[in-house]
């Protein structure tokens, strides 16, 4: 069985066009893969920044782990475990200041463990999440996908290239401040061109 993550990020609640876009992703996915598990994380509330006390969590055995470090682990330890479950990842990405929202980053920095995401070897950086697919809905009001002012669609695919998920595909309704219907108009094009 299909199991599906979805990652928001966007605090604009029901005005968020990127929340907009990954519901037909999402419904796109559900026709292709009836049937299919999905679990939701929304990062909108904020994401704890990892920190000394992180690391030291992190990187001790969890056999060796004090109360505090367990408490510390067990948060970051869930959102690993979402996307090691997953075969197809959903992230909403709204360009925020021309990257990505702070919460997102936050997701990434407790997905970024070496050993469990990425290993380094004599031939250089190897992605431990290897076989997974990701579907990112991107929106900006402003930026314009792949411009020199885009520092946050090239990251994206850059950091889970890194973490070994190499499948990633965009639709994005970017710019929309030069013709929101027309760019919407474009995105849901995309998405309904997705393979299944």
């Amino acid at each position: 069985m299909t199991q599906i993550l979805r990652i928001d990020s966007s605090i604009k609640a029901d005005a968020s066009v990127s929340r907009r876009l990954t519901d037909r992703v999402m419904a796109r996915l559900a026709a292709a893969h009836p049937g299919a598990t999905v679990t939701t994380r929304d990062l909108s509330g904020g994401v704890p920044a990892i920190d000394g006390a992180w690391i030291g969590a992190v990187y001790t055995p969890a056999e060796a782990r004090s109360a505090d470090q367990a408490r510390i682990a067990a948060y970051s330890d869930t959102l690993l475990a979402e996307v090691r479950a997953a075969d197809i990842l959903v992230i909403a990405l709204p360009v925020y200041n021309f990257g990505v929202p702070a919460q997102l980053k936050s997701w990434i920095d407790h997905l970024a463990r070496k050993g469990e995401t990425f290993r380094y070897t004599e031939a250089g950086p190897e992605g431990l999440l290897k076989g997974k697919r990701a579907i990112v809905a991107l929106s900006s009001d402003g930026t314009r996908m792949g411009s020199e002012i885009d520092f946050a669609s090239g990251y994206l695919r850059h950091i889970l290239g890194f973490f070994g998920i190499t499948g990633v595909e965009f639709v994005a309704a970017d710019a929309l401040l030069f013709g929101p219907e027309a760019r919407l108009e474009a995105a849901h094009a995309q998405i309904a061109a997705l393979a299944a």
